[in-house]
């Protein structure tokens, strides 16, 4: 089987990755995200191009893309360019097969993600499994009875913007109290400098030298796994408010298990007992039934552009 080539466009970078037959990564290249649709086409072909070290290639390509992304490759809306189309979808994958002058296969970025967790990750072997993205935002993507989950445009996944608090704190989106507002990365540093300033966090703020901007998620974790009681409990409420998702989404999809992925992936020491605990808290019915298991993502930066690359693979399972 022929090597893959994946482009994953995220909020500030494009990660192109190029896969051998075995799915091994056997190179990458990135570049800045552009924040025009044109500007992106052109940044897209500078990172294929140096994929492919120049050479005239036909081979299809694989591009994830964040935003409502439908089954005919027409980007809705996008959180990171600048009006994608007004009231009007761009024909994002025709406009890339120009540019690029061969086939591209477009979907969203996380189901991307979902796709390279279920066949190389934290997801093999799994029929029936929720990725959930914990970045700045909160995406995801659902395999469900051993098929990627796609629902009626293609939109399945953006769990982030569940209603979970309508008085909540604005969300980008431009509604209140959506669960990325509790649950996010970002939102984990909101809470870290709350508590900090409220006095909770002294330890916390010690090691930033007092400077309250300079507390976030990371400091938090750090303190946490040192023992400091306060940073604990501050990772507490947060698990709260992911495990209130999680129940969501069980009660939705009865997966066998999440696979947790984004820049919280690498806080399962910290994190998975709490999440496990407010997820069984909040399940309806939860003694009386399977509670999915919470898994942490195997992949890590690379899910996403793996992910696309393997949307181009003969006979691949979606």
């Amino acid at each position: 089987m022929p090597t893959l080539i994946g482009v994953d466009v995220g909020g500030t970078k494009c990660l192109g990755v190029v896969l051998s037959a075995d799915h091994e990564v056997q190179a990458t290249a990135r570049r800045p995200t552009a924040t025009s649709f044109d500007d992106l086409s052109d940044t897209v072909a500078a990172v294929v191009e140096e994929l492919e070290g120049g050479a005239a290639e036909q081979s299809p390509i694989g591009v994830g893309l964040p935003g409502l992304v439908d089954r005919d490759g027409r980007l809705h809306a996008a959180p990171h360019l600048d009006d994608p189309g007004g009231h009007e979808p761009i024909a994002a994958a025709a406009a890339l097969s120009d540019r690029l002058n061969r086939r591209v296969l477009l979907d969203n970025d996380a189901t991307c993600a979902t796709l390279a967790e279920w066949q190389l990750g934290a997801g093999r072997g799994l029929n029936n499994f929720v990725l959930v993205t914990l970045g700045t935002g909160i995406g995801g993507g659902v395999v469900s009875d051993g098929a990627v989950m796609r629902g009626e445009h293609g939109f399945v996944g953006e769990f982030g913007h569940m209603l979970v608090d309508p008085d909540g704190p604005a969300c980008s989106c431009g509604n209140r109290g959506c669960w990325e507002t509790f649950a996010s990365g970002r939102a984990l540093g909101d809470l870290a400098r709350a508590a900090a300033e409220r006095g909770g966090l002294d330890g916390v703020l010690a090691a930033v030298g007092g400077d309250l901007d300079r507390v976030g998620g990371e400091q938090l974790e750090d303190a946490a796994r040192r023992g400091d009681a306060g940073a604990a409990a501050v990772l507490d409420e947060f698990a709260h408010w992911i495990g209130v998702g999680l129940a969501a989404l069980t009660n939705a999809f009865d997966p066998a298990a999440f696979v947790l992925g984004g820049g919280l992936a690498g806080t399962a020491d910290v994190l998975a007992g709490p999440l496990e605990r407010w997820l069984r808290e909040f399940l309806y019915s939860s003694r009386r039934r399977p509670v999915p298991e919470v898994r942490f993502a195997a992949l890590g930066p690379m899910a996403g552009a793996m992910g696309a690359a393997l949307l181009t693979a003969p006979g691949r399972r979606s």
